[in-house]
């Protein structure tokens, strides 16, 4: 049973994780309130089927996909390990989606804690700074995608710039915010001069 959260039904609608799903003919539950993710967490099942979010790393359901996503993989990985290295510590990984269709990028999280639950953790009083593991999911079929593979092979200053607004945008998607607004706002304004 997947199930997607957000703060309302009109931005759930809009996720990028959701495409596959959608176009799979499934039906996804949508949670809005802040207590829902972690009961759908404590509750595991339904007449046993497992409850999993959208935006989790591994839906179950991308078997067409997996061959191309494999051999798209391999084929960028030096491209992939870059974006790594320059996102750091942000991203537990950077990699081929199987799940984008139409949108550039996302976020996907692996373990126990969801960027969902990081939200609403970290806006508690105390709160101990639990971070998800976050994925930079990059749709390898998009424009966008051949723009940053050319700048990666000719120009890796420009390789960089693209790979911090591709993080930033998948945050902003996720309703996370940007850590550095000004240099966010740096980075496009160099992208249109």
């Amino acid at each position: 049973i997947y199930y997607a959260t957000g703060e309302t039904r009109e931005r759930i609608d809009k996720l990028p994780q959701t495409e596959l799903i959608a176009e799979k003919g499934y039906e996804i539950l949508y949670f809005t309130e802040d207590v829902d993710e972690f009961a759908i967490k404590m509750l595991r099942t339904y007449k046993e089927k497992e409850f999993k979010s959208v935006a989790s790393g591994d839906l179950g359901i991308e078997e067409e996909e997996k061959a191309a996503s494999e051999t798209e993989e391999k084929e960028n990985k030096a491209l992939f390990d870059y974006m790594k290295e320059v996102l750091g510590d942000k991203v537990k990984d950077v990699r081929a989606s199987k799940r984008l269709k139409t949108h550039p990028v996302c976020l996907a999280s692996e373990g126990e804690v969801s960027i969902e639950m990081e939200k609403v953790l970290s806006a508690m009083p105390n709160n101990e700074n639990i971070k998800a593991d976050k994925i930079l999911e990059v749709n390898v079929q998009h424009d966008v995608f051949h723009s940053l593979k050319t700048a990666y092979t000719e120009d890796k200053e420009k390789a960089e710039l693209y790979t911090n607004l591709l993080y930033n945008q998948a945050l902003l998607i996720e309703g996370l915010s940007v850590s550095d607004p000004v240099a966010f706002t740096n980075d496009i304004c160099q992208l249109m001069v």
